[in-house]
């Protein structure tokens, strides 16, 4: 498994959140506290075999829109099925519409939001390092994602899923998913791990003590060496 860095991915071709600074920043520290040097660029050209090689991880910081070109998707599939990383940050689920293999990945796409408004995550997992620093029933403001579908649902061949945090919908109005509305989930794929969050959408939130614990647990778990099975 790669063991070196952390590359901070923030190209986008759609809708820029304006909180993507201060989410690389923040990110480029936590990568740093955990001993990994973190690279931020938008630059599809650094999807090759061989920097690929030398990631720990590859955060995909809010990429919306294709991102990727050719070579850069069959160059990042075949890192994340040797045995790479993948942290995909809130507007990553709106991502590489055209290809196929990354909605298979995350397990779904994003299908749109409700405004701005204060909500609650319920934590279904507090013993994984991403969700155990959070409080069971989670208040804050945020933008709450629906999703196509179920990111548990039919799997493809090599994929697994685990859901970790949902949405409230009580709190707030505008989910579309019921009870079971998965927010934060992670996974693995062949040798590969993934882990997912649909949160992040403001600057300030990449301040917030409680979510900067969040993206480092989920940090610490994807350069955790490799367990069979979910350890989550």
């Amino acid at each position: 498994m790669p063991t070196a860095d952390v590359l901070i991915y923030t190209r986008t071709t759609g809708y820029r959140h304006a909180s993507i600074p201060d989410a690389a920043a923040a990110l480029t520290q936590l990568a740093t506290e955990l001993g990994r040097p973190a690279e931020v660029t938008d630059d599809p050209g650094a999807f090759t075999p061989k920097r690929l090689a030398d990631c720990a991880v590859v955060v995909l910081l809010s990429t919306t829109g294709n991102v990727l070109t050719s070579d850069g998707r069959r160059a990042f599939e075949t890192y994340l099925r040797s045995g790479g990383s993948l942290l995909a940050v809130h507007a990553a689920a709106n991502a590489e519409p055209d290809w196929p293999f990354y909605g298979e990945l995350l397990g779904t796409r994003f299908a749109g939001h409700p405004e701005i408004q204060p909500g609650t995550v319920l934590v279904d997992d507090p013993t994984h390092p991403a969700t155990a620093p959070l409080p069971h029933r989670w208040t804050r403001t945020d933008e709450w994602y629906n999703f196509t579908s179920d990111p548990r649902d039919n799997p493809p061949p090599g994929v697994r899923v685990q859901v970790l945090a949902r949405a409230d919908e009580t709190t707030y109005h505008g989910g579309t998913h019921g009870p079971d509305h998965p927010l934060v989930w992670c996974g693995d794929i062949d040798r590969g791990r993934i882990f997912f969050t649909a949160l992040g959408h403001a600057s300030e939130t990449y301040g917030d003590p409680l979510f900067r614990a969040h993206l480092a647990g989920a940090l610490a778990w994807l350069t955790d060496g490799r367990v069979d099975g979910l350890t989550c």
